[in-house]
This record gives structure tokens, C-alpha cells and sequence, in this order.
């Protein structure tokens, strides 16, 4: 298990003192990225290689959003790793060591020359720890949305939007999705985040997003001209169930 400690701050909680949405996605993926270079399997060891890891889909649970000045410890761990494929938990916990939120994701690697996933280096096995899995559903690999959706106004891709992969950092399409749900419903809390990853949206791209009303919440398709999905995100408030 990797871990780190920080404090929320200021600038990354809403109007009522609690964490955003995209800042508590960040944390996430911060923790990833920082057991990768702890273990020297980061950026640079990646490009140098030609290889990425790509997130194709994140269940999160949140129980309590982290408030602004509160000490919280972020931890990450891979535990299980096949030949194409990656499962990997996280957590963010209180002082007292009390979880706020659970997250669970599933990945891949990609040749970043091709842009096609391929069999995981066996040297990439030393993410693998001997922690067992959070209690929590298997993650869907695929969204299903209810309903037909109200289309909302087009997101040009620019550099703001890109990781060091060149494509829409993935925490971004978390980020548009949430963004237009505080659109209608400004005081809409998830605790419940559901995402797939498609097609990587790249420099220049436009999305074109449709919100679906659902059952306790919300799901955003973010999809091309064509409607090809780009990401889903789907939001559940609290005191629903998926």
C-alpha cells in the first residue's frame, strides 16, 4: 500500500467548506501517480518506454466529503493484476483513520505508438500487493444510460485539458460532467460516482455532452458529433442506491 497525508485546502472545497468533486478525483489520481514514481514506474519510466497506463473505469463511494483545514491520508494499492488488465482500490481517510471515500478502478496499458492496449510487462508486477480488496461491487466496465438525454453546449478540447499522454487527463471528464449537473441542480451531493472510459478525446476534439435525469441522479455521456462516447459519468445522490 502507498500512501501520503495532506490538508484540504481552501481552494479545493465548494462554497459550504467541503471538497469538490474534482479536487477529491485529483487525490485519487495523485496517489497513483505517486506510487508509480516511488517504485520507479512513472512518467519518465513510461515515456521512455512507450507505454501508459490508461483508466478505463472508477467506482467511488463517498461517505463524507473531506472538509476545508481537515488532515486526511490517501492511500492506493493494485491488487490484482492479470495479463491485460489491472484492479486497483484507493481510500481517503480521516485522522482517526475513519474511510471518507472508496474508490475502486480498472486499468490498462497502452502502447502510446499505437494507441492499443497490450499483455502488461511482467516488471510491472511489483505494483501487486498482498492487501485484500475493498468490500464493494465489481466495477461495470460499461455504462448503460436510461432515457434519450438533453444535449448541452459543446466542450472544445484545449491544452488545459491534456496530461502528459496528450489526451483529456481523465479526472477531466469528471470535471465537465460535474460541471453541468451543478447546472440544474446546484446542491447536488453524489455519493455514489460511476465512470467509463471509451475513446482518449485529444487537442482540438469537441464533446458534445447529454445529461440524463435518473432514478436518485445524474449521468453525463460525453460523445462526439457522431454520439460516440467519449466518457460516461454517472452521479448518485445520497440515500440512493445504484
Amino acid at each position: 500500500m502507498y500512501s501520503f497525508g495532506s490538508v484540504v485546502r481552501y481552494s479545493e472545497c465548494n462554497e459550504h467548506g467541503n471538497m469538490t468533486t474534482p479536487a477529491l478525483i485529483n487525490y485519487l489520481q495523485d496517489c497513483s501517480t505517486f506510487h508509480s514514481e516511488s517504485i520507479g514506474r512513472g512518467v519518465r519510466h513510461l515515456a521512455e518506454h512507450r507505454i501508459a497506463w490508461f483508466i478505463m473505469a472508477w467506482q467511488i463511494s463517498i461517505d463524507r466529503q473531506p472538509r476545508f483545514c481537515e488532515h486526511i491520508v490517501v492511500s492506493t494499492w493494485c491488487y490484482e493484476l492479470k495479463a491485460t488488465s489491472a484492479k486497483r482500490n484507493f481510500t481517503i481517510a480521516d485522522e482517526k483513520g475513519d474511510l471518507l471515500v472508496r474508490a475502486d478502478s480498472l486499468w490498462v496499458m497502452v502502447d502510446t505508438q499505437t494507441g492499443k492496449p497490450i499483455r502488461i510487462p511482467q516488471d510491472e508486477h511489483v505494483f501487486v500487493t498482498d492487501e485484500a480488496p475493498l468490500d464493494m461491487p465489481p466495477t461495470r466496465r460499461k455504462l448503460r444510460l436510461e432515457g434519450t438525454g438533453t444535449p448541452h453546449g459543446p466542450i472544445t478540447i484545449t491544452e488545459q485539458h491534456l496530461d502528459s499522454n496528450h489526451h483529456v487527463n481523465n479526472a477531466q471528464y469528471i470535471t465537465m460532467a460535474d460541471h453541468i449537473v451543478s447546472i440544474v441542480d446546484p446542491d447536488f451531493a453524489p455519493s455514489t460516482i460511476n465512470v467509463q472510459y471509451r475513446t482518449p478525446a485529444q487537442l482540438g476534439d469537441t464533446l458534445r455532452p447529454v445529461l440524463h435525469v435518473e432514478d436518485g441522479g445524474y449521468a453525463v455521456d460525453l460523445t462526439d458529433q457522431d454520439g460516440s462516447r467519449f466518457c460516461a459519468v454517472r452521479m448518485v445522490g445520497r440515500g440512493e442506491t445504484q
